[in-house]
């Protein structure tokens, strides 16, 4: 329980309470913490106290707090492989997790910067296609991919029905791709990758730039995807 007038806020008391509870494994990675009133009663403050403390913990990367749901106990990070063939569902089913790509949006623009690393003419049609990867239905990342519009007509359809851009590949007669280079960098996330990820915006997340190619070396994919930063861990694999 707090001691009122240790010199010690409240709410702080309170949040390393609840952190020696998630160290000593009385709440599990993946476990959802009692709600904000139940533990409003049992440490006899008001609500506003307890957000505060699980701020706090949120902060910390004790606790991920998920809209509309509750908070939870952080799992352990996810590794995820980055190599000549980076795959999403196949990274999460090495670990024996379930994962998949969602298509959020998707339109058609001209990018003279983005049509040049896929090898076509400045002002190319170019498919833009947002997801989000989920792993065991949490989201771990947000993509943006651009595809040349006239080589995959009816992409975000075929992906919709297929949950993966492999298979989509496939039905177009590719059958493989490997990544070209990848570019790494930490940044703190915008607004609406912070809300997509379910995380604070003053939390830094993991960005990687890649290039994909064809099996005859042409530029097939450019992408710009955003992990959390405190859920996933970025290998580099070297399989050349």
């Amino acid at each position: 329980m707090v001691e009122r007038g240790s010199g010690i806020a409240v709410w702080r008391q309170i949040g390393e309470s609840l952190a020696d509870d998630i160290r000593n494994k009385l709440y599990m990675a993946g476990e959802q913490l009692p709600s904000e009133p139940e533990l409003a009663a049992k440490f006899s403050v008001n609500r506003h106290t307890i957000r505060r403390a699980m701020g706090e913990l949120e902060q910390s990367g004790l606790v991920r707090i998920e809209q509309g749901r509750g908070t939870f106990v952080q799992e352990h990070a996810i590794d995820y492989a980055i190599g000549k063939r980076t795959r999403f569902s196949e990274n999460l089913r090495s670990q024996g997790m379930l994962g998949h790509l969602e298509a959020l949006g998707s339109q058609t623009l001209r990018a003279a910067d983005i049509a040049k690393h896929l090898g076509l003419a400045r002002n190319a049609p170019l498919l833009r296609v947002q997801m989000v990867g989920k792993a065991e239905n949490r989201p771990i990342s947000t993509s943006e991919h651009y595809f040349d519009e006239k080589r995959f007509p009816d992409f975000i359809e075929r992906l919709n029905a297929l949950r993966s851009v492999s298979k989509v590949y496939a039905h177009y007669d590719i059958g493989d791709y490997t990544r070209k280079w990848s570019r790494i960098t930490a940044t703190l996330p915008s607004p609406e990758v912070a809300r997509i990820l379910g995380q604070p915006k003053t939390r830094p997340i993991l960005q990687v730039e890649a290039l994909n190619v064809d099996q005859a070396g042409a530029p097939l994919q450019y992408s710009i995807t955003r992990f959390v930063g405190d859920l996933v861990q970025l290998m580099v694999a070297d399989d050349s």
